[in-house]
């Protein structure tokens, strides 16, 4: 059966139509970026949002979390979190409350027309447009764009199922704080970004941990006396575009780097979680007879990984030299390589107690079930071109490497909404309403102002 075929048929005794010009499916801060620059554009659109705005940071986050990059990055499309915050650190990191407090606030101020606890249950192709229903109406619109996020799913691996009763598990996004957790041993599975950062805050609980690592990316928070996000940034990694490499199907998938916001400002990596006392063993491989399995492939992860590390310092230090800015910045230093175990364990028996609970930081995927439009491949992925999906006049943002490296950032998602704007404008052959494209001029220049007064170099 097609997609189209299974899209519901229209309940119009008990749903109201709306039509627009463009739906906006998710009101993160990827989808009230579309909306600030569909505004300026004049397009009318409306934003659809499950919950509340930022729903995800307020319902799906554990309490201590702290944004990966720092002040100094966090901005959306004519709004700095940095600029307008008088005594705001700018090396600092954004807490939990501060980011749905700044989501918030950008909605308020790109006056976003969002309709919150509206959930999309099914979009369809329509007489040349499409249909977007919702727990509460239908919308009729000639675009769609999809904002509801990269991580809507734990990614939980296939050998869950065969763990048993007795021992505990919760995903990333279920977990909050460790005393959720039962007593006892607790292994962590995953050592991306958020695998390290519970496996440190679930070991300062009292709790012995074990970390099961497979492929990472290991990345120092400060090098050479700025954050490693500075360097990125001015040594345009972050800006590379998704046309410009070799694999993008590969680059979007490499995990998230082993980083940490903290007061601190310290480095968390596979050395520090061992010197704080976390075991590491190898990525999870099987489960059988009550031993989980883990594979012998720790070091070569480990050095893949110190090898990569160093060639991305090695292209800073190239940058520096340059540009002329080498001896305005702190001498060239390298982190100890990650050290291993002589011989990890191979296997734990679940059944003698030394586990009590499995944190799965497997990553997420997005979900997509509501979308009966035929643009996903065989491993239900979306279908686009740099956010271009493969159906006409629908579009994708906030996913990895979307348009650039730094796309699923909240200060990269501007660049990318722009640009798709820009394309879902031409689509529809400019906007018809002269009315609310004057009054988007009038917030152009407005914006300019603003960007005049509170500009930082």
């Amino acid at each position: 059966m097609s997609a189209a075929a299974r899209c519901p048929q229209p309940l119009f005794a008990r749903t109201a139509v709306g039509s627009i010009d463009t739906v906006v499916i998710g009101a993160g801060h990827a989808g009230l970026a579309m909306s600030y620059w569909l505004t300026r554009r004049g397009i009318e659109h409306v934003v659809l949002e499950r919950g509340e705005i930022a729903n995800s940071w307020k319902r799906e986050r554990w309490d201590s979390l702290r944004l990966l990059t720092p002040n100094f990055h966090s901005r959306l499309p004519g709004f700095d979190y940095f600029v307008d915050r008088v005594g705001v650190d700018p090396d600092g990191f954004m807490t939990l409350p501060d980011v749905i407090g700044f989501i918030e606030s950008y909605a308020a101020y790109a006056a976003a027309p969002v309709h919150t606890s509206t959930t999309v249950t099914s979009v369809c192709p329509a007489g040349g447009g499409y249909r977007v229903i919702t727990d509460r109406g239908e919308w009729r619109c000639r675009a769609v764009v999809v904002a509801s996020g990269a991580c809507n799913l734990p990614a939980i691996p296939a050998i869950a199922s065969d763990v048993s009763d007795s021992i505990a598990t919760i995903t990333a996004a279920e977990y909050r704080n460790p005393s959720l957790l039962a007593e006892g041993g607790v292994l962590v599975v995953g050592a991306s970004a958020t695998g390290v950062q519970l496996a440190e805050e679930i070991h300062r609980s009292g709790r012995a941990v074990t970390l099961s690592v497979g492929e990472h990316v290991r990345m120092p928070r400060r090098y050479r006396g700025r954050d490693i996000h500075w360097w990125m940034d001015a040594a345009g990694v972050l800006d590379e575009r998704y046309d410009a490499v070799d694999d993008i199907l590969r680059v979007r998938n490499v995990p998230s780097a082993q980083l940490a916001g903290t007061a601190a400002r310290n480095t968390l990596d596979l050395n520090s979680l061992r010197d704080a006392g976390v075991r590491c063993v190898g990525r999870m491989v099987g489960l059988a007879n009550g031993h989980v399995q883990f594979s012998g492939a720790l070091r070569n992860h480990c050095a893949m990984a110190d090898l990569k590390l160093g060639r991305l310092l090695d292209r800073f230090d190239s940058w520096a030299t340059q540009t002329g800015i080498a001896d305005k910045v702190g001498a060239v230093e390298r982190l100890e390589p990650t050290r291993v175990d002589a011989n990890p364990a191979l296997s734990i028996d679940l059944e003698r107690g030394e586990i009590r609970t499995i944190v799965w930081a497997t990553g997420y995927r997005p979900d997509y079930r509501w979308l009966d439009v035929p643009v996903l491949d065989r491993k239900g992925r979306l279908l686009h071109e740099g956010g271009i999906v493969a159906a006409p006049g629908m579009y994708v943002l906030g996913l990895p490497f979307m348009r650039r490296r730094k796309s699923s950032f909240i200060h990269g998602v501007g660049d990318d909404a722009r640009d798709l704007s820009g394309h879902l404008e031409k689509y529809l052959g400019g906007s018809r309403h002269t009315r609310t494209r004057q009054a988007a001029a009038i917030l152009v220049a407005s914006d300019q102002i603003l960007d005049c007064k509170g500009s930082r170099t």
